[in-house]
């Protein structure tokens, strides 16, 4: 966009319309909305008050900004977005259903929280500590095993087998005779993870681990071993090192407080304090209802949150309508583009010459030919669908093929057979035979061969005309004396 000063501004009779003299315009006595925030312009009748232009100016001008405007500059830009909103909303975008669902949504991002406290955290928090804490107590408590594990492929021979239960029957009468639990499942245990734990697993409560492993270690008692135990992971000698009930709550609360933030359990809070609330009024008030009244209260304390939740709301419509407008509009006509291309012709030319073809390889030699024959005559745009159809349709890929419009250096095959730099082409044994297929052109020969370029200058002129006749179709009113006091009040 231009970056303009305020006089110039000012003198934009064509572009922004004002209702008094231009010689008295410098001094109109401050449009008061209220004498703390008075009003800093107007935009086809609506106010625009001092403090949401300075919201909007210092956000897009904060540190770290690359392109920092002044406040005289940043008029300019501010107008025409707010000319923007009001076509949008002479379009009607806010009463589109998607556009007010996915404001919502976003607004309630906002509000949401303001249901919910840390004592209503605490309270979930405690809630499924007990709940959890009663299951895992009445099924029998917490349980801390060692086991040494001998793995055991569940297809394995009559061999592995009979060689897996010597071994485990071997490290068992060790036991038995004597020898340290932690010191055999450090060297003999093939479960490496524990191994170095002296074989010590984590607390476990039924459910976590394998039943056959499960059924017999909840029955031993401290301190006692199993004889050995077969499951679907091999052969285990379990002992007992400790059982109980469940973690004090003050050992888990960390972990509880993570599990409501990853499951998502604060919007169910939020859901539930909501239906009561509902509820409470006499089923005469929705949930959507009662957030739109928290909204305006709270945007009413807090001018930040007032201007953020507007800038979404006006965000969205300018996307919209911009898309109608400029994006989309330019990205479908392609008449318009062809045209443009057509009068900025001279805009678009290159430093040299570039190659308009296919750079490819081909398994066989005598595809080579034959992708040049399937082209011969083909508009550029329908190639790549022709050769993929003809040659790539299958499992086997025939060919390799790169298309485009090539620059020297773009492609070592190009660079080599067209533009005869004497590239060097890495030689591949899948796809050895190497070819070109195309012609070099000195300039774009239509806008399909900068269309990117001419796309984004296509919309940017859309942009322009599109804002010159907002200017002119919406009255702008600015009070100059309240724009000086833009953050010096």
């Amino acid at each position: 966009m231009n970056q303009m000063t305020i006089s110039s501004v000012l003198r934009l009779k064509g572009r922004v319309k004002f209702i008094l003299p231009l010689c008295l315009l410098a001094v109109v006595p401050s449009m008061a909305q209220t004498e703390s925030d008075p009003t800093i312009m107007t935009i086809n009748g609506q106010p625009v008050s001092r403090s949401e232009f300075e919201y909007s100016y210092n956000k897009n001008n904060a540190e770290g900004v690359v392109d920092k405007k002044n406040v005289e500059e940043y008029v300019d830009l501010f107008i025409n977005y707010k000319l923007k909103v009001e076509a949008a909303k002479e379009a009607r975008i806010d009463t589109m259903a998607s556009f007010q669902q996915e404001f919502a949504s976003y607004r309630d991002q906002q509000i949401r929280p303001s249901f919910i406290t840390d004592a209503d955290v605490e309270a979930e928090a405690k809630k499924i500590y007990d709940e959890t804490r009663l299951r895992i107590d009445t099924a029998g408590g917490m349980i801390k095993p060692a086991h040494i594990l001998i793995l055991l492929n569940q297809k394995a021979t009559a061999e592995q087998q009979r060689q897996a239960k010597e071994r485990i029957d071997s490290i068992y009468n060790a036991l038995k005779g004597g020898a340290d639990f932690a010191e055999l499942a450090t060297r003999l245990s093939d479960d490496k993870g524990t191994a170095k734990k002296g074989g010590e697993l984590p607390w476990i409560t039924k459910g976590q681990t394998l039943p056959d492993f499960e059924k017999v270690a909840y029955a031993l008692e401290v301190g006692q071993l199993s004889d050995p135990v077969l499951s679907p992971a091999g052969w285990h000698i379990i002992k007992m090192i400790d059982r109980g009930n469940f973690f004090p709550y003050d050992s888990v609360h960390a972990d509880i407080l993570r599990f409501i933030e990853q499951r998502n359990i604060r919007e169910s809070i939020i859901d539930n304090k909501l239906a009561e609330l509902a509820k409470a009024a006499g089923g005469e008030t929705t949930a959507a209802q009662i957030l739109d009244q928290r909204a305006s209260e709270m945007s009413a304390k807090d001018s930040d949150l007032k201007y953020l939740i507007q800038e979404y709301h006006d965000g969205l419509m300018l996307y919209e309508v911009s898309n109608a407008n400029v994006w989309k509009k330019a990205a479908e006509d392609e008449a318009g583009l062809a045209n443009y291309f057509k009068k900025n012709k001279k805009k678009y030319a290159w430093e040299g010459p570039r190659f308009k073809g296919i750079a490819y390889r081909t398994r066989e030699a005598a595809d080579v030919k034959a992708v040049q024959k399937v082209l011969k005559g083909l508009p550029f745009d329908q190639w790549a669908d022709k050769l993929r159809k003809t040659f790539n349709n299958d499992s086997i890929l025939r060919i390799r093929v790169e298309k485009g419009i090539f620059k020297q250096g773009d492609n070592p095959i190009v660079d080599r057979d067209v533009f005869k730099t004497g590239a060097t082409v890495p030689p591949s044994t899948e796809y050895p035979n190497e070819a070109v297929f195309g012609k070099k052109i000195k300039a774009p020969q239509d806008y399909q061969d900068v269309r990117g370029l001419v796309l984004s200058d296509y919309q940017e002129q859309l942009e322009k005309d599109w804002v010159a006749a907002l200017r002119s179709r919406y009255t702008v009113v600015v009070n100059s004396e309240v724009l000086k006091t833009v953050n010096n009040h």
